[in-house]
Formats: C-alpha cells, sequence, structure tokens
C-alpha cells in the first residue's frame, strides 16, 4: 500500500498576518510541502558565498551596484553578462578571478557583454593595483569531448520566415556521451573555410607555416586558423599586436580605438580577415598573431530531445545565424557550420554539460514552462520524457515567435501532446500576426488567475530563452502576478520570487 502523502500546511485565516503576508507564507508552504518536496532530514548547512549580481536579468549598473564594496574579483564578475556561456573558455566567476590575478590579459573575451562589458571590465582594471602575471606553463591539453556525427540538419521554419532554425540530429552511438533532459550540449564547429582561406591569403602565406596553438601544440597554420584558433572574433589583445605592427600612423590609431571599444571605431564586428583587409601595413609575425588569438571554444546548446526518447541520438533546435557585412556574407560559427556544412563533414567533438534545469523528481508536480523561439528546446525535451514514461503531471507552455503560419516550431508534436494529455495547456504568442505585437509576458498576463493557481498548487516555473529582453520581461510579468494575484507588495513579490528560485521552483536556462 503506498502511503499517502502528508497535507499541505496552510496558515489558518485568523493567524495574525495580513492577507499579503499569508498568501507568501502559503506559496512557500507549498514549496516546502506539494508535489517534489522531499521528507528527508536536511543536509549540513555549508554557507556559500552568494553572488546576487549573478542573474542576466539585472542590468550592468544595478549589477555593478550590488558588488559595491567587495573584492575585484568580484566586482570584475558583475560587469560579465552573467551567462556562464562558456565563450570565453570560463565562467563568469573563474574569468574575473584570471584578470584579478593577472592569469588572463584580455578584457574583450565576454562576448554576450560586449564592448559594455569590456569598458567596465578596462575601467575596473585601471584603477586597480598592477598585478604580476603568474608563470604558466605550457601543457598539452586532452581534447574536450567525444566524436559525434550530424545526420540530420533540416529547417523547422517555413518558406516565409525570415529565421532560418534547425532541426538537427547527432549520432550518438559511438561516443560514450549520455544525458539527461535538460542538458547542454557543447559542439566545438570548426570556423567557416571560406574566412580561413580568406585570412592566409591576406597574410600572403601558404597555410603550412607552423604555429602555436592555445593547447601548447604546434600546428600548421591552416589548421590552427580551421578548427583552433578564433577568428571570427580577435580580442583586444590582437588589436593592440596589429597597432604595434602597423606602419601606417592612422592605422596604427585606429587599431587602438577598436582595442578601446570606442563606438565610432572601424570595423564593428569585425572577424580577422576584416582587420587584415583594412589595416593592410598591420603584419605581425604570424606567431605572434596566433598568440593573440582566444581558443575556439565549444559553443553550447540546449538538448532538444530526451535520451529514452531517442536512443543514440541527441537533438538540438539551433537559429542559424546569417548577416551581411562589409559586402560579404557572415554565418555564426556553429549555427552556420550546422546550417550549411555539417552534413557529410564526418565527426566533431562534443560532450554534455550537466545542468541545474531539471523535471521535478516526483513526475505529478505541475510544471510551467515559458519558451518563445528556439527556447522551445529543453522543453521538448521534457515533454519526451514525460510523455514516453506516461507521466502524466500536470504541464503547460507558453510558446512564441513570429507567425503561426511560418514559426510555430514543432507544431504536430505539440498539438498531439495537448491531445494526448502530456501538456495540459498550450497558449501561443505569435508577435506579427496581428496589428499589436504579443509576447509571452503578454500571455502570462492574460492567464494570470490559472497561473498563480498552479504556482499555489507547487508548480515549478521554468524560462528558456533570450536573456537580455524576453527573460526580464517575463519576470517582470512573474512579479505583477504575485501583486495582482497574490496581494502582495513590490518588495513582498520580489520576496516571494527569490523564495520560489531557493526552493527550486523558479529555475531559467537563459542565454
Amino acid at each position: 500500500m503506498n502511503a499517502m502523502p502528508p497535507p499541505i500546511p496552510l496558515i489558518p485565516t485568523n493567524a495574525p498576518f495580513t492577507v499579503a503576508q499569508r498568501a507568501w507564507l502559503n506559496g512557500f508552504l507549498s514549496g516546502l510541502y506539494g508535489p517534489g518536496a522531499t521528507t528527508a532530514a536536511p543536509a549540513p548547512m555549508v554557507e556559500a558565498e552568494e553572488f546576487p549580481w549573478h542573474d542576466p536579468a539585472l542590468s550592468l549598473t544595478e549589477r555593478q551596484a550590488l558588488a559595491e564594496g567587495r573584492p575585484l574579483a568580484r566586482r570584475l564578475m558583475a560587469a560579465m553578462a552573467q551567462l556562464d556561456c562558456g565563450q570565453c573558455g570560463h565562467l563568469c566567476e573563474t574569468y574575473s578571478q584570471a584578470l584579478a590575478e593577472g592569469r588572463e590579459t584580455s578584457a574583450s573575451l565576454c562576448v554576450p557583454g560586449g564592448k559594455e562589458t569590456m569598458r567596465a571590465l578596462k575601467a575596473l582594471l585601471a584603477d586597480a593595483p598592477a598585478v604580476a602575471a603568474p608563470a604558466l606553463v605550457s601543457v598539452a591539453a586532452e581534447p574536450k569531448g567525444r566524436a559525434v556525427v550530424v545526420t540530420k540538419s533540416h529547417r523547422l521554419t517555413g518558406s516565409g520566415s525570415d529565421k532560418d532554425v534547425r532541426h538537427v540530429v547527432l549520432d550518438l552511438s559511438d561516443s560514450g556521451l549520455t544525458y539527461l533532459p535538460g542538458d547542454s550540449l557543447g559542439l566545438a564547429a570548426p570556423n567557416d573555410p571560406a574566412l580561413v582561406d580568406g585570412c592566409i591569403a591576406a597574410l600572403g602565406l601558404s597555410g603550412e607555416e607552423l604555429v602555436p596553438c592555445p593547447d601548447g601544440q604546434m600546428r600548421p597554420l591552416r589548421d590552427a586558423f580551421g578548427s583552433h584558433l578564433a577568428i571570427a572574433r580577435p580580442l583586444d589583445r590582437t588589436t593592440d599586436l596589429l597597432a604595434m605592427a602597423a606602419s601606417n600612423p592612422a592605422q596604427a590609431k585606429a587599431l587602438r580605438a577598436l582595442s578601446d571599444g570606442d563606438d565610432d571605431a572601424a570595423p564593428q564586428d569585425g572577424d580577422l580577415l576584416d582587420l587584415l583587409s583594412v589595416f593592410d601595413s598591420a603584419r605581425p609575425p604570424v606567431a605572434d598573431l596566433a598568440r593573440s588569438l582566444p581558443a575556439l571554444q565549444p559553443r553550447l546548446y540546449s538538448i532538444a530531445s530526451a535520451p529514452d526518447a531517442a536512443p543514440g541520438e541527441v537533438h538540438l533546435c539551433v537559429s542559424v545565424v546569417r548577416d551581411t557585412r562589409r559586402g560579404r556574407a557572415r554565418a555564426g560559427v556553429a549555427s552556420g557550420f550546422l546550417g550549411d556544412r555539417a552534413i557529410g563533414h564526418g565527426p566533431v567533438m562534443a560532450h554534455v554539460q550537466s545542468s541545474h534545469f531539471r523535471l521535478p523528481d516526483d513526475p505529478s508536480t505541475p510544471i510551467i514552462m515559458v519558451g518563445p523561439g528556439t527556447g522551445i528546446a529543453p522543453f521538448r525535451a521534457f515533454l519526451q520524457h514525460r510523455a514516453v514514461h506516461a507521466q502524466r503531471g500536470r504541464a503547460w507552455l507558453f510558446f512564441g515567435d513570429r507567425t503561426r503560419a511560418d514559426d510555430f516550431l514543432y507544431r504536430p508534436e505539440l498539438e498531439a501532446w495537448l491531445a494526448d494529455g502530456t501538456l495540459a495547456r498550450l497558449d501561443l504568442a505569435f508577435s506579427r500576426d496581428q496589428k499589436a505585437k504579443l509576447y509571452v509576458q503578454d500571455r502570462m498576463i492574460e492567464a494570470a488567475d490559472d497561473l498563480w493557481r498552479w504556482l499555489q498548487d507547487g508548480a515549478y516555473f521554468y524560462v528558456c530563452g533570450d536573456a537580455t529582453r524576453m527573460a526580464r520581461d517575463v519576470d517582470a510579468a512573474l512579479r505583477r502576478i504575485a501583486m495582482r494575484q497574490g496581494k502582495l507588495s513590490e518588495h513582498q513579490a520580489q520576496d516571494w520570487i527569490v523564495a520560489l528560485a531557493r526552493q527550486g521552483r523558479y529555475r531559467r536556462d537563459v542565454y
């Protein structure tokens, strides 16, 4: 006979609390005693340092205010984008520590933070006492990950969409890689061969010249540019090197402006070929040029499949980044590879990055998922997992994009899950299908009464997608619902959201 779960305690109406306080406490108790709550004895408390600025929904000014008075490394961390995306080769905390200790010299590694972060980091470092960089010993590194093969890359968006979103399938059968719903896949995609060829030609070299790579190995220039060095986004130390090598004073001055992050410096968002083409008098020794370039880092993608539903495979939902600048077509390093060149390329290295972004332990726990655009990826994995295991805990998805006709990603699957009960509710927001733009946060406000009831029933709340706008707007909508439906003050609503996160019931996978 199965043991019945204990009832969720509620604050009596005659208790000495206001309506708002009672609502907040009932929500807190729901998280502690509701579905998915553990009855195990609590582990001993270990006091951990808190990073209140480690929230990508906060502005740079807000993050810096929260880190005021902290050690240099923490103030540097607050200036970063808080995504822990790995594009810099670090997490935000470890990158800031490396800068503070002098182990890293470039302030432009934070790709999501861009020039705003670079300028803030340089200002902080300029005001700090000089630190002698520790002596580094070059040690050959083992390649990260296992070899996998891309077997499918088909377009999900319709012909009328201005987006190229791909459903990508990778074969894991010989890799030994395993994953769980909510994990991410790091993919070591190579640079575009056309960009590699252009850079070598601009340097007037053959590509056979041996150059040092970040792992300590010497490799032919073509191999180094192709698979080991980030030539699509040179660092400030690269523009510094080119400025020192430039024989033309005007070019040297323009390169220094790029290093400083000046808004009117050109070329903006340039790759190595742009720099070599515009600044033709800047030709440092090729070995020094290679040393100035950062390592080509794996790109992280939220996994869009559940292993039991796709055995031996991992699925990704990838928006191919495309642009034309200065008369040349560009594509994202990894997204362009997956969209244009991956099929037939052969093995690439990949690794699984474990995540906190997990389904509740109790499959009967309700879940609310907000994932517009490619933010649908982990929620497809969640729903696949629940469907294959016939788990019928209530699931509610907010999905949105531009148009229903061309941008309704995974529509047949979502509608099938809605029909069979895997998905209890599906709220859609297509921003361009009506005169006034409509977004997922607007649908949340429309469904505020039901959403608040689900949360009071112990639902977990998940958000995946854009950190700078969508996640911030969703957070604001959630706070507004807590204030209106929960009768909380603004301060109480914020405390309630913090409590929700600390209970593990508010989880974000944003980028």
